[in-house]
């Protein structure tokens, strides 16, 4: 009872319920506003991938449920509704298949040899120092920026038959003879000549970046595992490697995006006509649609492409998003 007669509760200074429960609930809203930090940050790329691929994609999408004939094409005309006969014809197709297979087979190869070539690259710099790391990197940096048509000018030219630098000197090597050898005549051997172009082309970027995340690993813990007797492959596999191991799936995954897709190196080599043995989807893709003018089909084709390529960009966002919410 106060003075004034009244009943006045006594809080001895302890907050109230609400107060108490206040802070719990700030902390809550702050943890699930950090998880959403990196959508928000993709957000504005999604939008302009969207605004870019929409309309193609749409169409491409459009046309593979109708069968578009050339003078649909040039007189305006809406293709007929053709429904998923497309797709039934493409899936049941022994050639869509053998590309399909062609495409896997040589895009593992090229990014397997690529990830792998970067990282030896990237272990190398992070070894030396002074001079010789600028010299690797200034290499690395011309590499990656050679236009990708003078790249492939270069190895067709390494490669040719009547004037290939590579056949003189595997030449030389005893038991060996590879005087006028045409390396395109076996398509195996020309599409590791157009795998060659790739890593060539994809290795200066991978290692630069593989690099770049080694810079990131404690020296605390290399000095540790240096003074319990940790050899340098010790050191790597148990320190080094679990640290860059996110950043080695983020740049794999790129690569297949990359990879998959594949198009200038082998239509450049075999000079704008690439033979049977040589296609892989994006070709046979333009193939068919261009040469054969089977453009509902090229689309269909297109389509199970696309849906390939988003299966691993999803993989690609989540370990993105994985990253960030461990950061």
């Amino acid at each position: 009872m106060s003075a004034t007669g009244l009943d006045v509760p006594a809080t001895g200074g302890q907050p109230a319920d609400h107060e108490t429960d206040a802070a719990p609930r700030a902390s809550r809203i702050h943890r699930r506003g950090d998880r959403l930090i990196p959508y928000w940050l993709a957000l504005p790329t999604i939008v302009i991938l969207l605004g870019v691929f929409a309309y193609p994609l749409g169409y491409m999408i459009y046309l593979s449920f109708h069968n578009l004939t050339t003078a649909d094409l040039y007189q305006h005309l809406t293709p007929a509704w053709d429904g998923i006969n497309q797709y039934r014809a493409v899936l049941t197709d022994s050639q869509f298949w053998v590309v399909t297979e062609r495409t896997v087979i040589f895009t593992v190869a090229t990014v397997a040899a690529s990830v792998i070539l970067a990282l030896l690259i990237a272990v190398l710099l992070n070894r030396v120092s002074g001079w010789n790391k600028g010299l690797i990197s200034t290499v690395l940096i011309f590499v990656w920026s050679v236009p990708q048509i003078v790249s492939i000018s270069l190895f067709s030219w390494l490669t040719d038959p009547n004037f290939s630098v590579i056949n003189r000197l595997l030449s030389r090597l005893p038991f060996v003879n590879l005087d006028k050898h045409d390396w395109y005549r076996d398509p195996h051997q020309g599409l590791a000549v157009a795998a060659a172009v790739v890593i060539w082309g994809a290795v200066p970027f991978l290692a630069i970046t593989l690099h770049a995340g080694m810079t990131m690993v404690p020296k605390e813990l290399l000095e540790a595992a240096r003074v319990d007797g940790a050899s340098r492959w010790r050191q790597f596999r148990a320190v080094t490697f679990p640290i860059l191991r996110p950043l080695i799936v983020i740049v794999t995954t790129l690569s297949i995006i990359w990879d998959i897709q594949v198009f200038t190196q082998i239509y450049l080599l075999r000079f704008g006509a690439p033979e049977p043995g040589y296609r892989t989807l994006s070709i046979y893709t333009y193939i068919m649609a261009i040469g054969d003018t089977r453009y509902s089909a090229a689309s269909a084709i297109g389509v199970l492409t696309v849906l390939l390529m988003f299966g691993v960009m999803i993989f690609y966002m989540r370990q993105i998003f994985r990253i960030g919410d461990n950061d």
